[in-house]
């Protein structure tokens, strides 16, 4: 497993499961205690669950404190994942629509109360479509069945085609009074997006987030997936063994909702911007709007590996906002057809962690939960009050000890 941390670069030197970290120069030690723990435990449980490839990232407001890689792009076992290779971060991809809305509400594009068939007006339902509004997009709100026609994503059929369908779809609830999780109709910023900047999607976020955080090898759709050499391939289980699969365009064509790839170390930057580091490219009230919780998700409080610590379990806008006891975290998870995502960070203890895979399964759950389990026992609460928050950090590029990450 190759790993790097704040405190000057660890690297892990792997000889029948060991690694050999370098001495520690970070001031505060709590979180470089818990990330070299925790590498430790990814390391094993890798190992243990035979995962064909995986990178964890765990990154404060001040900047990337370590980065883990363990395992293979793909079975045939020739290129090693590194900190560059890019997975599917499969429904990861709604914290970066609901970041890059939230960048373009706060410039008054449009609001988040405005209606829906203002910017597309062939969005009709069986009902009064003028009450869906952009936040209910957004929050997973918008009171239609849940999963509306992910069949006929995975169909392949395209956007435009499946808004057709939306005719049918009546109101279980009141927009904006109950959680109903969504693909396709979550997507449909994408077209208000590109009505009011003139842009695509695809460029405005890399004009407005991956460039300025400088997330080199981020992108969105799936041509750039495949085009680059250094990405990880899907795996599927077959008789108890992960097999190499092919790369499923399918839910590239909801791109807000499922369409953006990105590295472990893309994926380091994007934390440190949802924790308060990167305020000229995302604000921090644009965060604080996004997580705030909005519709109860019941059900998640049943979840495998996280049941014993839910409390509470709410959706924001494009964020899961978890109560877990006293500490709330912001979350959300990732799964297409062969590969795995996790992100969650705690604002209240300046840390958070993405994982990613190249497998399908619940492992990462359990992966993620050790982790917060390991930084309530381990990690204060970071010390906010009568304190600046960091105004800006003035070259996108985070120092990582001696060297330079980019």
């Amino acid at each position: 497993m190759n790993r790097s941390t704040l405190a000057g670069i660890v690297s892990t030197i792997v000889t029948f499961g060991l690694w050999q970290p370098t001495p520690a120069l970070h001031a505060d030690s709590a979180p470089a205690d818990l990330a070299s723990g925790f590498g430790a435990y990814f390391e094993q449980h890798v190992a243990d669950e035979a995962i064909t490839g995986a990178a964890f990232v765990i990154a404060s407001r001040e900047g990337i404190v370590e980065l883990g890689t363990a395992g293979f792009t793909d079975t045939t076992r020739t290129r090693p994942i590194d900190q560059n290779t890019v997975f599917r971060v499969a429904s990861v991809s709604k914290t970066f629509a609901a970041g890059l809305t939230g960048i373009l509400v706060r410039e008054g594009q449009f609001g988040w109360d405005d209606r829906v068939v203002d910017y597309v007006p062939g969005f009709r339902i069986n009902g009064d479509s003028s009450q869906v509004r952009i936040q209910h997009l957004l929050g997973q709100s918008t009171g239609l069945i849940p999963h509306a026609y992910d069949n006929l994503i995975e169909d392949g059929v395209p956007l435009d085609r499946i808004q057709d369908k939306f005719r049918e779809l009546s109101y279980i609830c009141q927009p904006g009074a109950c959680y109903s999780y969504q693909n396709s109709i979550f997507s449909l910023i994408e077209p208000v997006i590109e009505k009011t900047t003139s842009q695509s999607y695809a460029s405005l976020m890399e004009s407005r987030i991956f460039r300025p955080l400088d997330m080199k090898t981020a992108s969105v759709g799936y041509e750039p997936f495949i085009g680059n050499p250094n990405h990880a391939l899907p795996h599927v289980k077959s008789r108890g063994q992960w097999k190499t699969s092919k790369v499923q365009p399918n839910y590239y064509r909801v791109a807000p909702a499922a369409g953006v790839n990105a590295s472990a170390l893309d994926m380091g930057k994007w934390l440190v911007a949802q924790l308060g580091g990167q305020p000229a490219v995302i604000d921090p009230t644009v965060i604080n709007t996004l997580v705030e919780p909005r519709v109860e998700t019941a059900r998640d409080t049943y979840r495998k590996y996280w049941r014993d610590l839910i409390s509470e379990a709410h959706y924001g806008l494009g964020w899961r906002i978890y109560r877990l006891g006293e500490h709330r975290i912001a979350y959300h998870s990732g799964w297409v057809s062969g590969y795995r995502a996790d992100i969650a960070w705690s604002e209240e203890h300046d840390i958070g962690i993405a994982v990613l895979m190249n497998v399908e399964g619940s492992s990462i759950n359990e992966l993620t939960t050790t982790f917060w389990r390991m930084a309530f026992e381990q990690l204060p609460a970071a010390v906010i009050a009568g304190q600046q928050q960091v105004a800006a950090i003035r070259d996108p590029v985070q120092q990582v000890g001696a060297k330079r990450v980019r």
